[in-house]
């Protein structure tokens, strides 16, 4: 996968629709609209379903641009990008490809909530991204901008109000029909940017906002509840005006791990790896905040903004006289910035120089682009089925920032979902579901559309009920067979390495299952071990992997006949026999989950009529969530 070279930008743009008289045809299956992370993944899992695919997006030399942090992976966001690629998403990939500093983070804890992360450089993720929309089989490109949908009435035999059969562009071409269309409008959806007191339409600087006529289609036509959130990004300083004798160094990994199944390593060599630095804050900081609240009407409005990643200034205010963390990360092998992580602001571009500049490290830094601050819509994603599809409106589906999400992960997610699902619901298909038992992507989805959001949504390991059994390691195991078999996202070859794999670890775990010694025994060949002398019974091997201080490569190399065929899984298999014995007392309440989920509630169903006991509040909540399952996210809504 590594060996691959993609083609130069102007390869791509050369090969891409500019107009749509141009397009061979005028109706498609599936139109993605948006070219970023859950666009890109939506338009090419569409496609790998047999969709006829149209990605619409304003600048296709965008497509695959990271617009805020370099950076891919995370404690929880980590694990959504396993998913994604065992389900043959790009993200992993890519980042494979772009990667510049890998590390695992959450180490000392349990491998169960490590967090594999990576930073990027920006131009070969990019690069790599659009290679691969380029190869996609029935996947086509256009640049353009979406004027609105085409809404006609609903199908009699199918639940919604309206029907979405395709859109018009902005340039007044004739419009483009398709069966299912899906929303990756991202920040752009009625986009304001935000610097001190200025304000300007926007997704993205440099770049315009979505339609006005396609928030009104929304709001308007289709009756969805449409909220407003925030987000910003910090200025970039040039490297070499940072005095990094001032910070404290992190390399990366010496050993890099791939994000992707299929890769035994990344592009960048473990010695081509950049490190970050870290440093912090001071009262410094604290004060130009404070001194320029007046010139800063982002900060000021009640819009609300990310939690967890939130602004310098929201910092400083909740925090008052706290030292925060700001991590400096390199863009790229070649580049001359740097991304001051934690250091999100809106402020005038003078007072942003003059905060940065508080910081030691950073008192003669220069900044290349300075912060700025974003406001847009986004749809209240109770209103969506568990497929990612409006439920009052059949044919349209929303991924990504739309549905109230925060980051790449979260969006490339939801758009790999929603890409498969609008694409069987064109090819005559049913929809299909990922339920939280089984995967974070299906967590993320459900706490979506059972909880809705009054904030940016962030994934995090402990949104996961059953995290020992999903964890990073195992997610092929979890996603892949089924993306093959039941789904169809998957291609042969993924399926056939991960049939492989799943062989061999059954194998190695039925190997150790037939080295039953005496304690006794065990205490002989692996002295070191710490089996207590009062202890004697009968031990397998696999229950001697359970013990702290004894991997896989040692029982190997005391018995290299039946177990060194299994080397390549040793890391997996140190990890199975950790959570195993946990894994399998959670069995019956994971079965108990999936058959409540199971358990569909009808779209029409009067819940104020019901003759069951329930309260008028729970009446309430049931009717404006319409849950289609039983699930256990339903039940905790109540």
């Amino acid at each position: 996968m590594l060996t691959k070279k993609p083609p130069v930008l102007q390869s791509f743009l050369s090969l891409v629709s500019r107009r749509a008289s141009h397009l061979a045809r005028q109706q498609y299956d599936v139109i993605v609209v948006g070219g970023g992370h859950a666009g890109t993944e939506a338009a090419a899992a569409a496609a790998r379903v047999g969709a006829e695919t149209l990605l619409v997006t304003q600048k296709t030399n965008t497509i695959g641009a990271l617009s805020c942090n370099p950076s891919l992976g995370g404690v929880g966001k980590g694990h959504l990008v396993k998913e994604v690629d065992a389900l043959d998403g790009l993200c992993g990939r890519a980042g494979d490809w772009a990667g510049i500093h890998f590390s695992i983070l959450n180490r000392s804890k349990g491998p169960a909530v490590w967090g594999p992360r990576a930073q990027l450089d920006r131009q070969r993720y990019r690069e790599f991204i659009q290679s691969e929309l380029l190869s996609t089989p029935r996947l086509t490109v256009l640049e353009g901008s979406v004027e609105e949908l085409l809404v006609t009435e609903p199908n009699p035999e199918e639940p919604g109000h309206h029907r979405v059969t395709g859109i018009h562009l902005a340039n007044g071409s004739h419009p483009i029909l398709a069966s299912s269309v899906i929303l990756t409008t991202g920040t752009f959806l009625s986009g304001s940017l935000f610097v001190g007191q200025t304000t300007s339409p926007g997704g993205r600087i440099g770049d315009a906002p979505s339609s006005a006529g396609l928030s009104h289609t929304l709001r308007e036509r289709l009756g969805l509840r449409i909220g407003r959130l925030r987000t910003g990004t910090p200025p970039r300083i040039v490297k070499d005006t940072v005095d990094l004798s001032l910070t404290n160094l992190h390399p990366p990994d010496s050993h890099p791990t791939p994000f992707s199944f299929l890769n035994t390593h990344t592009r960048c060599k473990p010695e081509e790896q950049l490190p970050c630095y870290l440093t912090h804050t001071t009262p410094g900081v604290d004060r130009v905040v404070r001194e320029s609240l007046h010139l800063n009407c982002h900060i000021q409005q009640d819009t609300k903004g990310p939690r967890y990643c939130p602004s310098i200034e929201s910092r400083v205010l909740r925090f008052p006289g706290r030292r925060h963390q700001v991590w400096l990360e390199p863009e790229g092998l070649n580049s001359d910035l740097l991304y001051p992580q934690g250091l999100s602001m809106t402020m005038p571009p003078d007072v942003q120089l003059r905060l940065i500049r508080e910081i030691p490290a950073l008192h003669r830094a220069e900044i290349h682009t300075p912060g700025y601050g974003v406001q847009y819509d986004f749809v209240c994603p109770t209103q969506l089925s568990p497929a990612l599809q409006v439920k009052s409106t059949q044919g349209l589906f929303l991924a990504g920032q739309i549905n109230g999400t925060t980051g790449y992960e979260e969006a490339a997610a939801q758009g790999l979902w929603a890409g498969v699902n609008a694409a069987r619901s064109a090819l005559s298909m049913p929809p299909v579901a990922l339920s939280r038992t089984e995967s974070y992507i299906g967590v993320l989805i459900d706490d979506l559309v059972s909880r809705g959001v009054t904030e940016p949504y962030r994934m995090f390991t402990s949104r996961a009920e059953f995290r020992t059994s999903l964890r990073p390691d195992n997610a092929d195991l979890r996603l892949t067979l089924k993306g093959f078999e039941e789904v169809r996202c998957v291609s042969s070859l993924r399926y056939q390495e991960a049939v492989r794999v799943r062989d061999g670890l059954q194998d190695a775990l039925a190997a150790l299952q037939t080295l039953t010694l005496s304690t006794h025994l065990w205490r002989k060949k692996l002295p070191d071990i710490g089996i207590s002398e009062s202890k004697s019974t009968i031990l397998t091997g696999m229950d001697l992997l359970q013990y702290n201080n004894v991997s896989f490569e040692m029982l190997a190399s005391v018995f290299p006949e039946c177990l060194s065929p299994y080397m390549e899984f040793s890391q997996r298999l140190n990890i199975e026999a950790v959570y195993r014995p946990h894994c399998d007392l959670q069995k019956k309440e994971i079965e108990r989950i999936q058959k409540e989920e199971n358990m569909t509630l009808p779209q029409d169903i009067d819940y104020f009529s019901l003759p069951v006991s329930l309260s008028q509040e729970v009446r309430e909540i049931l009717d404006r969530v319409r849950p289609s399952t039983v699930s256990l996210d339903t039940q905790s809504i109540l």
